[in-house]
């Protein structure tokens, strides 16, 4: 979910976005700075003072000292978590390329598996929380790739960590206490619990605190468990939306053009007017059908949307909008997942308008590709695994002087081209 540099969704994948790091699920976490000195709890001091000091507001929080003394007793710190708390990446992703790599075919096919594949149990969550299975499996998609990279660190430790060190221990603090309330409840194990650095786990990656508020038991056997159940994740997430404001029947948004000169200084998703207004204006949808259209009307209230500034795409959303945003607050969260769920619902790829670049995003496939060329020519980037890292990038811009082109280390269309016609020389040769 924000949820973060997820982003593993929004945490694995999202991790340069501005506000991604850490607004999860919607929690805001305030920004603070450094803790005075006898706050910190470095590999020098004593983290297992820290623990034990952290016990009376632990059974404050409704942990009892047994949960407490069980789970705590042989915890170590893991401060890699703290570099991650820390990491101020030096590339800002463009929304072309955060989206093209979030929306791709391949996600696309494997998202249409999945709804066939769990359509009984999605038409169930559909009719309980009216939320349409294609935005729940959208979410799935981007957070965990369908469950497929749900997270590696145990929660305990990582949350024991940053309860005791770093910046936001008082948010950790909560979630960390959450997650004993979770094992309390004995609605998981602790093997179960592992997920993101900061804390988010699971199918659709919920923090532990909103795991607790919203996350329900569907298949009836007595926990809620977003790990192993895939029935209670896709449930949970569609409650989620629910809480936060989804309206049934209603749409997201959906792309729009304005006439020429029309000014959309001011303008934002938050701004949002009765479409009356914008008819008056003289917008229109992307393929130039009028906006009101199913279940919207002259009130329908909707904020324009620019993410790449006027000569970009520009978008029309409504509330539905504004809950899938609150699960990750970052607006190209929210479009990716719009994005996706109306690709799961056979809508063509791609906007009407292109976005405002001449080295267009890649999908996954394509950025392994390009990791794989890098491979080959001796750099060492880690895996080939489409994801793009400062060492893909770092060599990206090796290659890009060596081949005369400004060195961005994106790996964008210039590039795999360039790669490609490399490769076809070579086998011409």
């Amino acid at each position: 979910m924000q949820r973060l540099a997820f982003i593993l969704g929004s945490v694995f994948l999202a991790m340069t976005q501005a506000n991604a790091e850490l607004i999860i699920n919607g929690q805001p976490v305030t920004v603070t700075s450094t803790p005075p000195a006898n706050q910190i709890f470095s590999s020098q001091n004593n983290f297992q003072q820290c623990i034990a000091n952290l016990r009376s507001q632990a059974i404050s929080a409704g942990v009892s000292g047994s949960t407490y003394d069980r789970y705590t007793q042989n915890l170590t710190p893991d401060y890699s978590v703290i570099d991650k708390l820390n990491y101020q990446p030096e590339f800002s992703t463009p929304i072309w390329d955060y989206l093209s790599g979030l929306v791709d075919e391949e996600r696309v096919q494997l998202g249409r598996q999945k709804l066939a594949q769990h359509r009984e149990v999605l038409n169930r969550v559909a009719a309980t929380y009216g939320v349409p299975a294609e935005t729940v499996v959208a979410v799935w998609g981007v957070e965990s790739n369908f469950g497929d990279i749900a997270g590696s660190y145990p929660l305990l430790q990582a949350l024991g960590t940053l309860s005791c060190e770093g910046r936001r221990q008082s948010f950790f603090r909560g979630e960390f206490f959450s997650s004993m309330r979770i094992l309390q409840r004995g609605d998981l194990s602790e093997q179960q619990m592992k997920g993101s650095w900061a804390g988010a786990f699971g199918h659709t990656q919920f923090m532990p605190s909103t795991y607790e508020e919203l996350a329900v038991d569907f298949d009836g056997d007595g926990r809620r468990d977003l790990v192993s159940s895939t029935s209670d994740a896709l449930a949970s997430t569609a409650n989620f939306l629910k809480k936060r404001g989804w309206q049934t029947g209603m749409p997201w948004g959906f792309e729009v053009k304005i006439p020429e000169g029309m000014s959309i200084a001011g303008e934002s998703r938050r701004n949002k007017k009765p479409l009356s207004s914008w008819i008056s204006q003289g917008v229109v949808r992307a393929d130039g059908s009028p906006l009101i259209q199913g279940n919207l009307s002259e009130s329908s209230a909707a904020g324009l949307m620019a993410p790449a500034g006027e000569n970009g795409p520009l978008f029309l959303v409504f509330k539905n909008f504004d809950a899938i945003y609150s699960y990750n607050a970052a607006e190209s969260y929210a479009l990716a997942i719009a994005h996706l769920s109306d690709r799961l619902q056979g809508q063509a790829g791609g906007f009407s308008k292109a976005w405002p670049t001449d080295d267009a995003g890649t999908s996954r496939a394509e950025r392994r590709e390009i990791q794989q060329f890098l491979a080959n020519r001796g750099y060492d980037i880690g895996t080939v695994d489409g994801l793009i890292g400062d060492k893909t990038r770092q060599a990206i811009r090796q290659e890009q002087i060596r081949l005369g082109l400004s060195p961005t280390g994106r790996a964008g269309q210039q590039i795999l081209n360039a790669f490609r016609q490399e490769n076809a020389k070579k086998l011409m040769k």
